[in-house]
């Protein structure tokens, strides 16, 4: 019918001068510059209607809509929208009610929004249309009744306002129009989507939604949906708006009561939603909230036991469970301390907090360690939150909770323990008050101990579960908290009378003070419990007592049990320390019964030295405790002897770690007893003939000697077991004797301690004597008589013992003997009798006591009467006498024929011997071997210096045959052999003295040996630092024990010996240098006067470097020196002691060796450093380069070693300038004479500088500055040509420079022009051999005359080429000089370099904004240009070049260098065939050049405006594409600015776009205006584009009408232009902006309608019609097409199914689902088919996702879809 009229009207000629008028009109419109022109425009257009009111069609309908919307802009002076609304009154009743319900989108567009805003005096108008035009539409108004009712809202907001009652009115009618249910749906969409219309909502709701408390069925008003309008409530219950919060509760409170069926019937998960957004308010800290929420969940009751009912039947359930899944599984839309800090506000309200604390508390704290377990961001938050939490709640509840979960878990299978580690973490996290450590924590301590004692009493097996240990565990973090009062008293209680809370056990009483109820049924046993320390002490007296009777079972697992009972030990021990003489307890235990059990356990081979220690200790303790009845006494033999066995086999070598705390337990045990039972038992273990192992008693005695400290007297102490062993160095039993002297080597500490006691009986008074003199031939002797017999047989006994004890002890006996007053004794009683013996000296040493006491022996004789039966012994006695006088003083001769005869015969024995693993012989022998070098090197000096004496000594000379030591041939092995044989490293000490006292000693006869020993103890120094350091690395100590024999003196003894042999070969080298070789066959030995000399300076160290001077890299010292160093340089790095937690039995052992061994080594570096200062330097520098393998996990030894061995950082950085200097310019006069590393290069020594830089802090930077700049200078020299040590120096410089400038020194001239100077000469260099390098892929030289003309010199360079004077393999790199393709890594790390430090310090260090520029137009130049030059995707370039651009971005000096390639690049047609993920990077580039630039916008904005050509050649449709591209360029610029970025131009740009919808039809062109507006949309506030509206509709509008009347053919580019704006409305849809929210319903159905469809339903928004429209199009014949729309479909589908649907929403998913637009991933059409899976499910996913979402964007994903689109490759 419509048609037909329009048909009519067509043919009239008078109507179609009725369209002329008006389209006259309109275009007048665009000649409107203010107000005034609008209210002439509008009057115009409303005398044209007038003129023709016999038609009842307004002509350019879509226009008129537009500009009547466009004149009701807020903006406008309010007489402009009277005219306006004059206008509408027209048209509406030109139209009628038929015409508007046709027309109703074109008008709403305009009157919906404008209410809002309009003014008083025009509102009455406005609602006058509503009235008189809208209403009478009836069910006509379904469509639109969202939209309507959200312009009606804004009228509610005051209930004083004068229009209040007349839009509540108007309301009212409305609802009329539809179902009451259908309304109140749309109201709940309203309260969802539009924040800003929640409280109007709210304030009709309040008087017009009926209370929902009855029975009846309530869909009939909120309709079927209930969750939708929980959502509602929920979305206001969340709102930022204070008032808004109120009011939703005041309507739950008023209509809708947690008990009424409305949330009863709800789904669970929408009553969690309600619950959860109701609690949030709290939250607030607003009281008039608080109260509203307290009588939402407690109902209207004014009694509290009333009010706890109804909490409990209707809200408690719901609150809880919404509680603890949002603590269990955190939404990220909200901070994990949320639903803690809303439990806490909770507690406020008692009659809430008490109930739910009951049911909550325990989970809660178990979200909070599972929280803080895994912590993510707001940590510290949550800390806080949860501290105060547990503050809050009583003390009593949660305590009940927690007891009852521990005693669940211990009465369980005993694999459980999280309840016991919650009860930890508690203990550990939170401070607990006073009331939790005296009243709680002791019963429940008490009450665990029993329970635990009565489990494993009833199923022993429990005591080897993880739950046991576990508790254990927990019992020591608990007892750190209780103060010791709390175990002298049971606390009262007030639920049991007085005479039971005496007699309970421990865990019945705690059952009934928590009122738990008992998982364990008991008996109480008789007696008191009044003391927990007593009660709990008693059951871990069981409870140690069951687990060691339960060690020895095999079947046990003994790792976890030995834990336990450690675990009960400890416990045990730290009871004992709570007593003292005011708390003293007596328990019911049978001490002796007990420890007898334990000690037993300890013989067990399943005992471990864990076990062994806790048991002596508590042992001891429990000794020594005077407060505990019965006591515990240890001072008996049995128990003794079974504890100190016990430690003496942990004292052997395989269990070095533990020797420390062993020997520590031996001496608490021999403190404990007043008899001499420690020192008969490890007698008897010496020498009881049951002992098969002897050997490992003496050694046991031996750690035990040398781990004690002097002022214990062990000599006195434990005289018995010492004299034993010092029997043993003269014993007959050769086994015997090796095992005493390897005592005495190793354990012994010093000679003193053995001398005391010896010295003291030799000096006893009762041997009486008295000066005689003796006659003999005629001669007066002085001498002695003894007066009496004493016992000869002890005191030759004695002589016996200090004869091998000063044959063993030799020079070191001798120096200490010499060097110790004996007045400085610990023994009191052996000064005294030294005084009393008449020596004449105060101040004697021992060696004077002792040649004194020998001489008094030797003079001795017999009263004449004593003489036969005295005679014989004292012989005997006079003869040992003599012999240690002899070794005191005497030395002896032999000839030298049989002194090479024994040696041969010796060093074959010994060698027989190594291979043999005979051990026994091997010390005697090298004894021996010592003394026959000796002789025969004296023989050949004395026969030197006869040959020396009557020439001068520079030029005599004599045959080297007769002044030489003729090297046996086997020496060299049998010694390598003897110190690398795994077999002989019991007597690797012997060996290691052997050469470090014969080697040196014997110069140059046994220089052949230095060499290969020096290897070999390279070799077995890094060897014992492995077993070393596996002995230290994490292991578990209950599993098993240590195994490790190495010990510091072994180390140390290695580091001597290796120290030695590196100074000698290096002396030796110094030697054969200086002196002329001559042609023999032995060349490796020379001769020279001064060389004993020279090697004893070494030794003491005075030498400096003036006598290395001809070392190089090829001798056999420097190899020497080379190697060492690497051994040292591990060893250094790998032996830094760091102390584990907890603290393990072998940290003392292995603290002390790790220690004393790097000390060390230490000294040993320091010394060889003096001697050889580059070379070591070198060495070290090479050694941190190479990172090897044992020295790789601490990259920092290598600085703390430079600055432990220089003074001064300027010596470390001028040391590194020389090496590098001589590697560049080759070997001068400073580095002559000294070796250069050749496999250290100046790039390695660069690296290392650069590393010890970053160290320095900046005054010390200063220091080193002058230095460096000199090499600096040295490099660049006077070309800026690049060298290979240009990009290291830069970095060096770099990093000298960016200390410097945070210190005052830049205020120094001369410093900053010679930093500019020098930084800009470097980074030029660097930077232009990256853009010559760049060209033709290959760095293609000048030749060497052009070099030389461009730089201004006729004359060539002169360049140091000294190749051939440097020794081989010596790398140096030395300026190029001939062309090299450059490296491709080298060019990298420099573009790296400049981008990452260069460019982000440039201004910092160049300081001139005319350097700085010139620098970055280098870069530039040379490294941007190159880079970005002809790519087919221009975006699409290197990372580092990038990074460079955006560094530039930050210079303001920079922007005339960078601005042009950028601008260059976009351009560039070719930009948007680029990738997205490229066009990211460039974001930050493009809006710095445009808010830098302020030409480069208008610039761009002309492109876009700029008017089609006139030149008729001109290919039209690449004109369009070019309008197209500059239009998207504008959209890309727009898209890399922030939020409002680009909002000053937004007016200029909003003209723009408008003229090109207006101007130019080609489709291509609109499409890119649409991705422009999206860019708009997503880049600007919502309420900027207010004036904007009117056109897009208009214009979507126009498109889907035209799509609806005329449907694209397929292929046509008309369809290109339907999808782009279908994206934009799709965008619009997930963005929800209020101010599209009241035009939605043009497009698609935004009611309940899109869900629930009512039966008489036709689609009414454009989308759903399209969805019809298309959907009944023929299918294509064409296959592909086929193909090609269904699998865009599919992928259509797939995107939409990503949004949730309203029937499967997870509450508490980790994120909740998100808005986002549904055609992101489709790119093309081919056919309007394409699209109508969009059309159909557009409306119900937009329902759906609001549904879901509540509010949240996938911003992320809308940015992508856009940039997509954006840069789509085609």
């Amino acid at each position: 019918m419509i048609a037909v009229a329009t048909q009519m009207y067509a043919s009239d000629p008078k109507y179609k001068k009725y369209v002329q008028q008006v389209e006259k009109c309109l275009n007048s419109f665009d000649n409107v510059h203010e107000w005034a022109d609008c209210i002439a425009f509008l009057k115009q257009l409303l005398k044209t209607f007038q003129s023709y009111m016999q038609f009842k069609e307004i002509p350019r309908k879509l226009i008129v809509a537009k500009r009547l919307a466009q004149c009701l802009n807020p903006a406008l002076p309010t007489g402009v929208h009277q005219r306006a609304l004059d206008v509408y009154i027209h048209i509406l009743a030109v139209l009628g009610p038929e015409g508007l319900k046709r027309d109703l989108a074109l008008w709403s567009s305009g009157l919906f929004p404008f209410f809002e805003y309009a003014a008083t005096s025009v509102k009455p108008t406005l609602l006058n249309i509503y009235d008189t035009h809208y209403l009478p539409l009836l069910s006509g108004l379904r469509p639109v009744m969202k939209s309507f009712i959200l312009a009606l809202l804004p009228g509610l907001e005051e209930e004083t306002g004068e229009f209040f009652e007349k839009v509540v009115s108007l309301l009212d009618r409305l609802s009329g129009t539809v179902s009451l249910s259908f309304f109140f749906q749309n109201i709940w969409l309203v309260m969802l989507t539009t924040p800003s219309a929640r409280g109007t909502s709210l304030n009709y709701l309040a008087r017009r939604l009926p209370p929902l408390n009855g029975e009846e069925d309530i869909t009939s008003i909120v309709g079927r949906d209930i969750g939708l309008m929980i959502r509602a409530f929920a979305a206001a219950l969340e709102d930022e708006n204070l008032l808004v919060r109120r009011s939703a509760l005041d309507i739950l409170l008023q209509t809708m009561r947690v008990d009424s069926p409305a949330i009863r019937k709800a789904h669970k998960d929408d009553r969690a939603i309600l619950m959860r957004a109701a609690t949030g308010v709290v939250l607030r800290r607003d009281l008039s909230l608080n109260r509203r929420l307290y009588t939402w969940l407690l109902g209207p009751e004014e009694k509290s036991d009333h009010q706890i009912e109804y909490l409990k039947q209707n809200a408690l359930d719901l609150l809880s469970s919404t509680l603890r899944n949002e603590m269990m599984s955190p939404s990220g839309d909200y901070a994990e301390s949320r639903p803690f800090k809303i439990f806490i506000s909770l507690l406020d309200k008692w009659e809430i907090g008490a109930s739910l604390t009951e049911v909550l508390a325990y989970d809660a704290f178990k979200s909070i360690k599972r929280l803080t377990d895994s912590p993510a961001e707001g940590a510290e938050d949550l800390t806080m939150t949860a501290s105060t939490l547990y503050e809050a709640v009583e003390p009593q509840i949660i305590w009940k909770y927690l007891l009852s979960s521990v005693f669940t878990e211990i009465t369980g299978d005993g694999t459980q323990y999280k309840a016991i580690l919650l009860v930890r973490f508690i203990l550990e996290k939170f401070s607990q008050d006073d009331e939790v450590q005296t009243i709680h924590l002791p019963i429940i301590f008490a009450a665990i101990v029993d329970l635990l004692d009565l489990q494993i009493h009833n199923q022993s097996s429990k005591a080897a579960s993880q739950t046991v240990r576990e508790t254990l565990g927990l019992l020591e973090e608990m007892l750190k908290r209780i103060p010791s009062v709390g175990l002298t008293q049971r606390p009262e209680s007030t639920r049991s009378v007085e005479a039971t809370r005496l007699v309970q056990r421990p865990y019945v009483f705690a059952c009934s003070f928590f009122q738990i109820s008992k998982v364990e049924d008991t008996a109480d046993p008789d007696g008191s419990f009044n003391i927990p320390l007593a009660s709990s002490f008693e059951g871990l007296v069981s409870l140690s007592s069951k687990c060691a009777e339960m060690l020895p079972d095999p079947a046990n697992n003994t790792a976890v049990l030995r834990e336990v009972l450690t675990g009960s030990l400890v416990l045990m021990d730290k009871l004992v320390g709570r007593l003292t003489p005011q708390i003293s307890v007596s328990v019911a235990w049978d001490p002796v019964q007990w420890l007898s059990v334990l000690l037993e356990s300890l013989e067990h081979e399943s005992a471990r030295f864990t076990t062994v220690d806790r048991v002596i200790t508590l042992a001891v303790a429990l000794d020594k405790s005077r407060n505990l009845e019965p006591r515990l006494i240890i001072d008996e033999r049995p128990s003794i002897y079974k504890m100190v066995k016990k430690l003496l086999q942990y004292l052997r070598p395989e269990y070095a770690a533990y020797h420390v705390r062993a020997v520590n337990l031996i001496w608490s045990l021999e403190a404990s007893t007043k008899r001499s039972h420690v020192e008969s038992i490890l007698a008897q273990s010496m020498t009881s003939p049951e002992s098969r192992n002897v050997h490992e008693a003496y050694e046991a005695f031996g750690v035990l000697w040398r781990l004690t400290e002097d002022n214990l007297l062990p000599g006195f102490r434990f005289k018995v077991p010492m004299m034993i062993v010092l029997d043993t160095l003269k014993s007959e039993d050769p086994g015997l004797r090796r095992i005493g002297e390897t005592w005495m080597r190793c354990s012994l500490k010093s000679y003193l301690r053995v001398l005391d006691p010896i010295l003291y009986e030799l000096m006893d008074p009762s041997i009486l004597r008295t000066h005689s003199i003796t006659k003999v031939n005629g001669r007066e002797l002085q001498g002695f008589r003894y007066e009496r017999p004493f016992d000869q047989r002890y005191i030759n006994h004695l002589l016996d013992v200090l004869l091998s004890i000063i044959r063993f002890g030799g020079q070191g006996f001798a120096k200490t003997a010499r060097t110790s007053p004996v007045r400085r004794s610990h023994h009191s009683g052996l000064v005294q009798r030294v005084e009393a013996g008449g020596l004449p000296d105060p101040d004697a040493s021992y060696l004077d006591v002792l040649v004194e006491i020998l001489l008094r022996l030797l003079q001795s004789e017999p009263k004449d009467t004593w003489a036969p039966s005295m005679q014989p012994l004292n012989a005997v006695i006079q003869s040992t006498a003599v012999e240690l006088l002899q070794v005191i003083v005497a030395r002896g001769d032999v000839d030298m024929v049989s002194v090479e005869g024994v040696e041969a015969v010796v060093v074959g024995k010994l060698y027989f011997s190594i291979h043999t693993s005979r051990l026994d012989l091997q010390n005697k022998l090298l004894h021996l071997l010592h003394s026959l070098i000796s002789v025969s090197t004296s023989v050949i000096e004395s026969a030197r210096q006869t040959a020396d004496s009557p020439v001068d000594s520079g030029t005599g000379h004599v045959p080297e045959s007769t002044t030489r030591y003729p090297v046996n041939p086997l020496l060299i092995e049998t010694l390598v052999d003897g110190i690398s044989n795994r077999t002989n490293r019991p007597v690797l000490q012997h060996w290691l003295d052997f050469i470090l006292m014969a080697v040196p000693q014997f110069q140059p006869a046994l220089q052949a040996v230095v060499a290969p020993l020096n290897d070999c103890l390279c070799r077995q120094t890094l060897s014992t630092l492995g077993d070393l350091l596996r002995a230290s690395s994490p292991r578990q100590d209950y599993v098993d024990d240590v195994s490790t024999s190495v010990t510091d003196a072994e180390l140390i003894m290695l580091l001597n010996g290796l120290e030695r042999m590196v100074l000698l070969s290096l002396a030796h080298t110094m030697e054969a240098s200086s002196a002329e070789e001559e042609t023999s066959n032995a060349e490796k030995v020379t001769e020279s006067s001064g060389l004993l000399g020279y090697v004893s300076n070494v030794f003491s160290s005075d030498t400096t470097q003036n006598n290395a001077e001809q070392l190089t890299a090829r001798s056999p010292g420097y190899r020497s020196l080379d190697e060492g160093i690497r051994v040292l340089y591990s060893m250094w790095a790998a032996l830094i002691w760091t102390y584990t937690k907890p603290s393990l039995s072998t940290d003392e052992s292995l603290a002390m060796i790790f220690n004393r061994t790097r000390q060390r080594c230490r000294r040993v570096l320091e010394h060889l450093f003096r001697v050889h200062s580059a070379e070591v330097f070198e060495s070290i520098v090479e050694c941190w380069s190479r990172q090897l393998p044992i020295s790789a996990h601490s990259p920092e030894a290598a600085f703390e070693l430079v600055d432990v061995l220089l003074s001064s950082a300027q010596n470390a950085v001028h040391m590194i300038c020389e090496s590098i200097s001589c590697r560049i310019s080759g070997v001068s006069e400073k580095s002559k004479g000294r070796a250069i590393n050749p496999n250290l290069t100046d790039a390695m020594l660069f690296r290392f500088l650069e590393q010890y830089l970053q160290r320095l802090e900046g005054p010390l930077a200063l220091q080193v500055w002058n230095r460096y700049l000199q090499l600096v200078k040295e490099i660049v020299g006077s070309t800026r040509d690049f060298k290979p040590q240009t990009f290291p120096a830069l970095r060096c410089l770099g990093v000298l420079a960016d200390k410097i400038t945070q210190t005052t020194a830049m205020e120094d001239r001369r410093i900053r022009k010679e930093l500019q100077d020098n930084y800009g000469k470097l980074l030029d260099s660097c930077v232009i051999f990256v853009g010559r390098s760049a060209d033709g892929g290959s760095w293609i030289r000048r030749t060497t005359k052009e070099s030389l003309v461009s730089n201004g010199r006729d004359s060539p360079l002169p360049r140091s080429d000294t190749k051939d004077e440097k020794p081989d393999g010596n790398t140096t790199s030395s300026a190029l000089d001939t062309p090299k393709p450059a490296s491709a890594e080298l060019i990298a790390q420099i573009g790296s370099y400049v981008a990452s430090f260069a460019l982000p310090n440039l201004r910092k260090f160049l300081v001139d904004n005319d350097k700085v520029a010139s620098a970055c137009a280098n870069v530039v130049y040379y490294i941007v240009n190159p880079a970005m030059r002809s790519k087919t995707r221009p975006l699409d370039v290197d990372n580092t070049v990038i990074s460079i651009i955006q560094d530039m971005t930050r210079i303001p000096a920079a922007l005339k260098a960078w601005k042009n390639p950028v601008i260059d690049l976009l351009n560039d047609n070719r930009l948007f065939n680029c990738l997205p993920e490229d066009a990211e990077k460039w974001l930050t580039i493009i809006r710095v050049l445009f808010d830098s630039d302020k030409t480069a916008f208008p610039e761009l904005l002309g492109k876009v405006a700029g008017a089609p050509s006139a030149n008729i050649f001109t290919n039209r449709e690449y004109e369009m594409l070019l309008r197209s591209l500059n239009v998207r360029r504008l959209s890309y610029v727009l898209f890399t600015g922030d939020k409002n970025h680009f909002l000053t131009l937004l007016p200029t740009i909003q003209e723009k776009l408008v003229d090109i919808l207006r101007n130019v039809t080609a489709p291509i062109v609109q499409s890119e205006v649409f991705l422009c507006i999206r860019v708009l949309l997503c880049r600007l506030s919502p309420h900027n584009l207010t004036s904007f509206w009117p056109v897009l509709l208009t214009e979507l509008y126009r498109i889907f009408e035209q799509v609806m009347t005329t449907i694209p053919s397929d292929g046509s580019e008309e369809l290109q232009l339907v999808l782009a704006a279908c994206k934009c409305l799709d965008l619009l849809l997930t963005l929800q902006t209020e101010e599209f929210q009241i035009h939605q319903w043009m497009f698609i159905t935004d009611t309940v309608d899109a869900v629930y469809r009512p039966d008489d339903w036709f689609p009414e928004a454009m989308m759903d019609q399209l969805a019809e429209i298309a959907g009944s199009l023929p299918i294509a014949v064409r296959f592909v097409l086929l193909l090609v729309t269904s699998q865009k479909l599919t992928d259509l589908q797939d995107s939409q199914r990503s949004i949730t649907s309203p029937t499967h929403i997870s509450t508490f998913s980790d994120k909740r689902s998100m808005r986002r637009p549904m055609l992101n991933s489709l790119r093309q059409i081919d056919s309007i088919r394409d699209l109508v899976p969009f059309f159909s499910n557009v409306s119900i996913a937009s329902y759906e996702s609001m549904y879901a979402s509540g509010g949240n964007i996938d911003c992320d994903a809308v940015e992508k879809g856009i940039l997509d689109d954006m840069f789509d490759g085609r």
